[in-house]
C-alpha cells in the first residue's frame, strides 16, 4: 500500500483545486479562502488517508463540495470570472483585428460557461479545461460515467447554440 504524503500528494494540487473554487465562486479571494479550508479538511482526516483511493479525486470533492457551500451562503452568482488575460496570437498569420476577435470569441465561450447549470460547467471545465478522463470526472463528482458524458454533451451543445446566435446577431 503506497503511503500518502501532505507535501508530496496533497499539496501540489493546490493550483489544480484553486482554479476549480474560482470557476465555481468566480471570486479570487474566495477561491483561495476554499482551497485553504480544503487543505486543512483533507490535513485534518489524515488519520483516513489508508481508505482514500484516490487523493487527487478526494481533494477535488471537497473543494468542489466546500466551493457550492460558499456559493450558497454568500449567494454570490453575480460576479463574473476575473478575466484572464490570454497572451494572443503572435504568429505570422495572425493580425491585430483577428486576435482581438480570437480573444472576443473566447470571452464569450467563457461567458456561456459562466451560464450553464453547475453540474454541466463542472463536468465540462473538468474535461475540456483540466483534461480529466471521463473515470476520474465521474468519481469526483460521484455521478456515473455515462451521466458525465451526457452533461458534457449538453453543455457543448448549449455553448454551440449561443455562440452561433450571438454570431450570426444583426444578420
Amino acid at each position: 500500500m503506497k503511503r500518502l504524503s501532505f507535501h508530496t500528494d496533497v499539496l501540489p494540487l493546490k493550483d489544480e483545486l484553486f482554479r476549480l473554487a474560482l470557476r465555481i465562486t468566480l471570486n479570487h479571494a474566495e477561491a483561495e479562502d476554499v482551497v485553504q479550508e480544503t487543505m486543512m479538511k483533507v490535513w485534518n482526516r489524515r488519520d483516513q488517508w489508508d481508505a482514500i483511493e484516490s487523493m487527487e479525486a478526494f481533494c477535488v470533492t471537497v473543494c468542489r463540495n466546500l466551493a457550492l457551500d460558499r456559493m450558497k451562503r454568500v449567494d454570490n452568482q453575480s460576479q463574473t470570472l476575473e478575466a484572464s488575460h490570454d497572451a494572443p496570437d503572435t504568429s505570422y498569420a495572425s493580425n491585430p483585428e483577428e486576435q482581438t476577435v480570437q480573444r472576443d470569441r473566447v470571452q464569450l465561450v467563457k461567458h456561456l460557461m459562466q451560464q450553464l447549470p453547475e453540474k454541466q460547467r463542472t463536468c465540462m471545465h473538468l474535461r475540456d479545461i483540466e483534461g480529466k478522463a471521463y473515470k476520474e470526472i465521474a468519481a469526483m463528482m460521484n455521478i456515473t460515467e455515462q451521466q458525465v458524458k451526457v452533461n458534457i454533451f449538453r453543455a457543448r451543445q448549449t455553448i454551440k447554440q449561443k455562440f452561433l446566435q450571438s454570431e450570426q446577431y444583426g444578420l
